[in-house]
């Protein structure tokens, strides 16, 4: 039969609400979300302040390694609420710093000091502790031209964005921010701007704004990695004899010339026409496609029949398909 030693087994995870084999950071963001829900100055009910700080309490040991472990050995088979009584000496298994006097001054409970507190009385606080917590990262998509990516640019944008104000109070507010792209970014890269996410609470550090980039489609342009793809028709004439002709990039146009001979689908590279970031240099290729012209007089059709005579060949010679 189990004595009611005075002192009660924590339940640690159930507290903050998450699984025995939480990762750190799943660990972390429960705290925080928890923390702000549960803050005097935020939270007026009656029993706020003691979920704030057993929150605090269960943190303090979870976010510790050598503590976890600790208390995953030691409270192995207990339930929140029991009567606890620690196995002799068995800190002597373990790494981690026991509290010096005075340190924890949120009233923690004898169960925390018992294992983790020295034994010692930690001195009762009326009133909760200070507190301060970095604001929440923010992630948003900014969209952008191929032409921005190209040579760089400034976006203006406006993002609502959670903050607080002096008293403890969130709101979301409107906020202005000029944006620098980066030459030579890609789709679905991100832009990180320190200090533009979420504000902090009680102080804290406001938290970073992520801005995922997208391009805005584009009817001629076509994106690969780095490289531009470029479709551009030609003559029979200028595919068979050469020219050169003026074809369009994203910086503006170039002249391009046609090999004699050249045929549809072939690929033609203008170098450094891509999008292009330090050592990282995307090209544009200009894919041929023949355009072939209709003869709709007989003057016309005697020219084809003419060159048929006089150029023979067969476009689909060891074109044997069973």
């Amino acid at each position: 039969m189990q004595t009611d030693t005075g002192m009660k087994y924590k339940d640690y995870y159930k507290i903050l609400g998450v699984e025995r084999g939480a990762s750190d950071e799943q660990i972390k963001q429960a705290y925080r979300r928890l923390a702000r829900k549960y803050h005097p100055d935020i939270n007026k009910e009656a029993d706020a302040e003691t979920k704030f700080k057993e929150l605090g309490e269960a943190y303090e040991v979870l976010k510790d390694s050598e503590k976890r472990k600790a208390y995953d050995a030691i409270g192995s088979g207990y339930q929140a609420g029991e009567n606890f009584t620690p196995p002799p000496n068995w800190e002597s298994s373990f790494s981690f710093r026991r509290a010096s006097p005075g340190e924890f001054g949120a009233g923690f409970s004898d169960f925390f000091e018992e294992l983790f507190g020295g034994g010692f009385d930690i001195p009762r606080r009326r009133s909760a502790p200070s507190f301060r917590m970095r604001g929440e990262d923010i992630h948003a998509e900014i969209t952008i031209s191929l032409g921005d990516a190209y040579g760089g640019a400034t976006k203006t944008i406006t993002l609502n964005r959670p903050e607080f104000d002096q008293h403890g109070n969130s709101r979301i507010a409107a906020h202005t921010l000029h944006v620098t792209i980066p030459r030579g970014i890609l789709s679905g890269q991100r832009i990180r701007l320190e200090g533009q996410g979420g504000g902090g609470f009680g102080g804290g550090a406001s938290g970073d704004l992520y801005l995922e980039v997208r391009f805005v489609p584009n009817s001629f342009f076509m994106v690969k990695d780095r490289d531009i793809y470029l479709e551009v028709p030609i003559t029979c004439s200028e595919a068979a004899l050469g020219a050169v002709i003026t074809v369009p990039t994203l910086g503006g146009r170039v002249e391009l010339k046609i090999p004699p001979g050249s045929q549809g689908g072939s690929k033609l590279r203008l170098k450094g026409r891509g999008l292009s970031s330090g050592s990282n240099i995307g090209h544009q290729y200009v894919v041929l496609r023949i355009v072939v012209p209709t003869p709709t007089n007989s003057e016309q059709k005697e020219l084809f029949e003419k060159m048929a005579r006089i150029m023979p060949m067969n476009p689909r010679s060891g074109f044997n398909i069973p």
